[in-house]
């Protein structure tokens, strides 16, 4: 018989560097998840990322206490900060630009993206993440 799906947890952890302090030990904690168990499992699949890149994870957790998780890739302003070679977006978007990207640049964030966005062609990836350069005040140049 399948196991029976308690719920679903949504956390945005750094790539490699998942630790059993807030905000991973008490979301998992409250559940009665293995916290060290998650961490070590966690840090195992994605070590080939990007240390420190944001991942969001979907943890499925079941009544008799064991999970299983899907780690996304990085968010696409995560892609765009470090394209632009930004430390942060702009304080107050549409009022001036912090930093651009190419195209090239776009549609190279576009395909990291394609598993994740709701898109049909990566063309339509592209003006996606066009839409979220353009919400944090980057710039897209030919």
């Amino acid at each position: 018989m399948a196991k029976k799906i308690e719920g679903y947890l949504k956390l945005q952890v750094p790539a490699g560097s998942a630790t059993p302090s807030p905000p991973i030990g008490p979301a998992l904690g409250q559940r009665g998840l293995n916290i060290m168990e998650f961490c070590k499992a966690f840090n195992a699949q994605s070590q080939e990322m990007e240390k420190g890149a944001p991942c969001p994870t979907v943890i499925t957790y079941f009544s008799d206490r064991s999970f299983t998780f899907e780690i996304k890739s990085p968010p696409v302003s995560h892609y765009l900060k470090k394209a632009a070679k930004l430390p942060k977006g702009a304080s107050t978007p549409g009022r001036g630009t912090v930093g651009r990207v190419t195209r090239a640049q776009v549609r190279e964030i576009a395909e990291a993206k394609m598993k994740d966005l709701n898109a049909a062609s990566v063309e339509s990836a592209m003006r996606m993440v066009e839409g979220s350069a353009r919400s944090m005040g980057v710039e897209v140049t030919e």
